[in-house]
């Protein structure tokens, strides 16, 4: 047991849902040395994880991207990424892309050890695999762990939390933020992300709460306790979180578009409880120990809600005969107007928050 490949090329939650099974490792394999192979999206998530060795921010779509542009700018690119991590010369790879050509890369680098997960006969080149139509009945952070097998250890469910760790500099950069909004050390903060994350595209308003929900509900919460509301998003996200500040009485914080993720990351640690959809920014709340309440749509919250499960994380779904919709990857048509999600009152979320504030 020496040097171990994780490789993931998806969003901000389905890496963090990796961390578990990485603390698990590093517990049971003290000398074990990990790298990530990831999209340069979600980079920092792993920069500052003292577990984490090194970390390859260049995924498929990353490269896809860049030869789009300049075919001979990716081929520089795919070949130096490669050469970088064939001189790490790794034992194992742990491989979450579902994605044959990942397995293809690893053995070409000499991995000779290549674990993953066999979706839809895609798992050819994997050496250990455990077969899958999707991620359902248990967390997907608990699935990951299963995988520990295939090391000889059974794993341990809700042990290990999610981890992310924000750089001191971005915590330092989060502070003079919120101080030039006004904060000082007394005030109490309350962050909301009305977005869902990048990973979903065009289809991520799909798992959106109405704007102007959040933004009622944002002021019945300065009302009532006297607290600082923080609203958070990506630069795409702009269009969402314009219609929240907009429609609010109250003037909120606004950070949205104007933090890197890393300070993203250390924002969302400043505060006391975080409101948010289903998300990357959800799991990165939980991965710091920040209380959530989360709105769930069309995704099940048993598979890809917060982990583990606690009092700390209040998700609020309504459970119609049609929902959850997205299953085995894949999203039906919804017949229904996303009544799942729409028909969640301001009453139904005020009340979670009240709990978590009290």
């Amino acid at each position: 047991m020496k040097k171990i490949l994780f490789i993931n090329p998806f969003g901000i939650g389905d890496v963090l849902f990796t961390t578990p099974l990485i603390s698990a490792i590093k517990e049971a394999f003290p000398d074990a040395d990990i790298s990530y192979w990831c999209n340069q999206r979600v980079k920092e998530v792993f920069l500052n994880n003292p577990k984490v060795s090194r970390v390859f921010a260049l995924s498929r779509g990353d490269l896809k991207k860049i030869y789009d542009e300049s075919p001979l700018e990716g081929v520089r690119q795919f070949f130096s990424l490669f050469s970088q991590i064939k001189k790490c010369a790794f034992d194992i790879a742990f491989d979450f892309s579902l994605d044959h050509r990942y397995g293809i890369i690893s053995w070409l680098l000499g991995i000779k050890r290549r674990i993953g997960f066999d979706y839809k006969k895609r798992g050819w080149f994997l050496t250990d695999k455990i077969t899958i139509n999707g991620y359902k009945d248990q967390p997907v952070a608990a699935r990951y762990l299963e995988l520990l097998r295939f090391l000889g250890k059974q794993p341990e469910y809700g042990k290990y939390q999610l981890e992310v760790f924000a750089s001191e500099l971005d915590k330092i950069r989060a502070r003079i933020s919120l101080e030039q909004a006004g904060v000082v050390a007394k005030d109490i903060l309350v962050a909301i992300a009305p977005g869902a994350g990048a990973s979903w595209g065009e289809n991520a308003s799909l798992k959106h709460w109405p704007a102007i929900k959040y933004a009622r509900l944002a002021d019945r919460i300065i009302e009532r306790f006297n607290v600082k509301v923080l609203i958070l998003g990506d630069i795409s996200e702009k269009q969402i979180t314009d219609v929240v500040v907009t429609a609010m009485k109250y003037k909120p914080i606004d950070l949205a578009g104007k933090t890197t993720l890393g300070e993203l990351i250390a924002a969302i640690g400043n505060t006391r409880l975080l409101i948010t959809n289903d998300g990357g920014p959800l799991h990165i709340g939980a991965a710091q120990g920040v209380k959530t309440v989360s709105i769930f749509g069309p995704v099940d919250d048993s598979v890809y809600g917060p982990y583990p499960p606690s009092d700390k994380h209040i998700v609020l779904k309504h459970d119609l005969d049609c929902r959850p919709c997205y299953q085995n990857f894949k999203m039906d048509i919804c017949n229904n107007n996303r009544e799942c999600i729409n028909s969640i009152s301001v009453e139904e979320v005020f009340a979670a928050v009240e709990k978590q504030l009290k």
